[in-house]
């Protein structure tokens, strides 16, 4: 599994995700895996997966192979875009959609978090959108994530990118599928001085 955050705070928009890849018993850190990286870049917005390892890159052919880019920008947006990402999951990489009998809805088998100059946004493996104010996390951690956010939340010397950081770095400690070093991208909201591409850190 993973851990992914995504936080809002002082007209910055930060998105961060461990770096760990798991599989049954065995994982695979970073220092062994070049791509590592669970988050990626469409146009202004970072996005970061939780799920399926194969997802981030599965994704990143299907938003490479659209006419137009997706839009991403609003929820109205994102439930748009991401009907046809399930679409394309089922017919062109034979997703497995099978589910129990009380699924309202097919799975897309993975959660994303998105951060662009419009917000920060959630898409769940449901196709759940949300927008979110502070700041929220899916995987397996995410729970540790939450809480050292929460807590962290209430200092205010302590920016996105900070909060970021303690969210995956709680969850890496105590959480058995996470594990570090985590990647960041920072992302400036609109409105919020001059734009600026997103940039990464280590």
């Amino acid at each position: 599994m993973s851990t992914i955050v995504v936080v809002r705070r002082a007209g910055l928009a930060v998105l961060a995700a461990d770096t760990l890849t798991k599989a049954g018993h065995s994982k695979d850190p970073a220092e062994y895996v070049a791509n590592h990286q669970k988050s990626f870049r469409v146009g202004d917005s970072a996005l970061a997966t939780a799920g399926p390892t194969s997802m981030k890159a599965i994704l990143q052919a299907h938003f490479s192979g659209l006419k137009r880019p997706p839009r991403l920008d609003s929820v109205a947006a994102l439930v748009r875009t991401w009907s046809g990402v399930h679409a394309a999951l089922k017919q062109g990489w034979f997703m497995i959609t099978t589910e129990g009998s009380d699924a309202a809805f097919e799975s897309t088998r993975s959660d994303v978090l998105v951060a662009n100059p419009h917000g920060i946004f959630g898409v769940s493996s449901h196709r759940v959108v949300q927008e979110f104010t502070r700041f929220y996390a899916y995987g397996s951690g995410s729970e540790y994530a939450m809480g050292a956010m929460y807590a962290a939340w209430a200092d205010p010397a302590l920016g996105a990118e900070a909060i970021a950081r303690i969210g995956v770095e709680a969850a890496a400690e105590f959480d058995g599928a996470t594990g570090l070093p985590l990647t960041v991208e920072v992302v400036r909201l609109a409105g919020a001085g001059r734009q600026r591409p997103p940039r990464k850190r280590g």
